[in-house]
């Protein structure tokens, strides 16, 4: 499906050098967070209250496809939610698609809620999403019972075939995700026995958190999960904490522009989440956590960045599943900083809205960065950016990276067809040039 058959608009950014980045932002709600309660409220028992909700078109996709399966969702004000809960048993079909859009979260987590469903679903995506592997999904769902027909190559869309009885699984990931993880254990929900799913290396843990805080019981730990079907979700109110995700532009921006001294406040700080903040301060940067909390379950700090030089480093393997998402910032640091970096164990880059390796290496050399790709990761040499046009791919998170880059450009960068930055970071431009960011959006067409 293109972007033209979904009445997008293609967009573009002009970015350059703007100020040292100065004053205090909070950054949207967390995107995992609010896909995951939109989910387990629909399927709770009695009203869930979300405060903070990311009111992006990722996270719309997925209340919207709720709202098709009969569960009354309002919006009282900018990111509030409320969802009257239907119970587990409680969803009704529809002979509609369900459109996730750009969403690979929604898609693969709902793959497992629909998996349990009496009816029949079919689950479909915007153009880049329609391209993105589902078989690591589908295939561990059908060990349990499912009926699910991909598109060819294992992509979207998803046809799930109702009325399948589901049984646990111990199943063991053979590449660590968190939306495999997460998608195995909705599907648990509605299994017969035990189901468990193991890690090669820990991934995020917002989908157990969740659960028990809307009171499934579930035992879980670094790199295990486990629970048994048959119980009840109760509703209760979540507290969304800020995205690390869309804070990392300004953690990396504050770190490498000049002059820089940036709070951002509340952020959410979930150890399975904030591997890039590990590896910027073994790069140098000056980054501090104040005003520590708990909100719901998940850890929330404010963080204080000032302007700190960056130094090369080889990015310990540990890291790289709590900062996926982060690579695009990362690189654009790696770029900034004297001496090499080295990328190795994220192979993952390579399947996500876009090839984030292959991307952000063509963009980071058009801007005369050194650069050499691998399979799993880059060799990045530290140098001086320069003007150009770099092609985004449609990738938020590349699109992004790359305004951060032109802060330290020698001329115009012009990032090509930002449209997708919506889905994960509404309000990004208003927010970023708010606290010093050099960008502009010239066109549209």
């Amino acid at each position: 499906m293109s972007d033209a058959t979904r009445g997008r608009t293609r967009q573009d950014w002009i970015a350059a050098p703007g100020r040292s980045l100065r004053g205090e932002v909070r950054v949207p709600g967390d995107k995992s967070v609010s896909h995951r309660a939109v989910m387990l409220g629909a399927l709770a028992e009695g009203v869930t209250e979300i405060h903070g909700f990311l009111e992006g078109e990722d996270t719309r996709a997925t209340a919207r496809i709720f709202s098709q399966l009969g569960v009354r969702i309002e919006t009282p004000e900018a990111t509030r939610c409320t969802v009257h809960g239907v119970g587990l048993h409680g969803l009704q079909g529809t002979d509609a698609a369900l459109d996730c859009g750009n969403a690979g979260t929604g898609m693969r987590l709902l793959a497992g809620v629909l998996a349990g469903q009496a009816f029949d679903s079919v689950l479909v995506g915007d153009a880049s999403l329609s391209k993105r592997p589902m078989r690591r999904v589908t295939e561990p769902l059908a060990t349990m019972g499912a009926r699910i027909r991909t598109g060819t190559d294992g992509v979207p869309p998803l046809q799930i075939t109702g009325g399948q009885a589901l049984h646990g699984i111990d199943y063991a990931l053979p590449v660590a995700s968190a939306q495999v993880k997460s998608a195995v254990l909705l599907a648990g929900l509605y299994a017969d026995g035990e189901t468990i799913v193991r890690e090669p290396h820990p991934t995020r843990d917002y989908t157990e958190r969740m659960l028990a805080a809307f009171g499934w019981p579930i035992e879980f730990g670094p790199g295990i999960a486990r629970l048994g079907g048959g119980h009840r979700l109760r509703a209760t109110r979540v507290d969304v904490p800020a995205d690390f995700s869309s804070a990392a532009y300004f953690l990396v921006a504050a770190s490498v522009v000049p002059g820089s001294e940036l709070r951002l406040a509340a952020v959410g700080m979930n150890p399975r989440r904030t591997g890039l903040l590990q590896a910027l301060r073994l790069m140098g940067a000056d980054i501090r956590e104040e005003n520590p909390c708990d909100n719901g379950g998940e850890p929330v700090a404010d963080l204080v960045v000032r302007h700190a030089p960056l130094h090369g480093i080889e990015v310990p393997e540990a890291l790289v599943p709590d900062m996926i998402d982060e690579f695009p910032a990362l690189f654009v640091a790696a770029a900034c900083a004297s001496g090499t970096t080295v990328v190795r164990g994220a192979a993952e880059l390579r399947v996500k809205e876009s090839d984030r390796i292959a991307s952000m290496a063509a963009g980071l050399r058009t801007l005369g960065i050194a650069i050499r790709e691998t399979p799993d990761g880059a060799v990045i040499e530290g140098g001086r950016f320069g003007g150009g046009s770099i092609d985004s791919h449609g990738d938020h998170r590349i699109a992004m990276s790359f305004a951060v880059a032109a802060q330290l450009a020698g001329g115009e960068v012009r990032i090509n067809d930002i449209a997708n930055v919506a889905t994960s970071f509404p309000g990004f431009v208003e927010l970023a040039t708010g606290v010093g960011l050099g960008i502009a959006a010239p066109s549209a067409s």
